[in-house]
């Protein structure tokens, strides 16, 4: 029987999150998935502040709501920003991107 491996960047990222915050949860995400949008079209124009404000927020909120590693990104479009290298920016922009993306919400009670 052929094993297939799920294309890299395919497999679900699971995040166990407290049953209690499934009300916020979408929101949150769609909040995040809006916030890469902005950071996007930012990047195009060269507006590192608004970037390092929002990464600022996502280090702030993640961890509160469950998603440690929203916050490690958030943490990461931070200091790049401060630095001006726009290619770290590109790159955790993906790391976001590719999160969002695979992220799966496993409710716990």
């Amino acid at each position: 029987m052929m094993h297939h491996h799920a294309e890299p960047g395919s497999d679900k990222i699971p995040v166990r999150i407290d049953s209690s915050l499934e009300a916020i949860i979408p929101g949150f995400l769609a909040n995040r998935q809006r916030d890469l949008t902005t950071i996007e079209s930012c990047l195009k124009q060269g507006d590192l502040n608004t970037i390092r404000m929002l990464g600022h927020r996502m280090k702030g909120d993640g961890g509160g709501y469950g998603f440690d590693q929203i916050s490690v990104i958030g943490d990461q479009l931070e200091r790049a920003a401060m630095a001006h290298n726009l290619s770290a920016l590109q790159d955790h922009l993906k790391g976001l991107k590719d999160f969002l993306a695979r992220v799966e919400i496993v409710y716990i009670h």
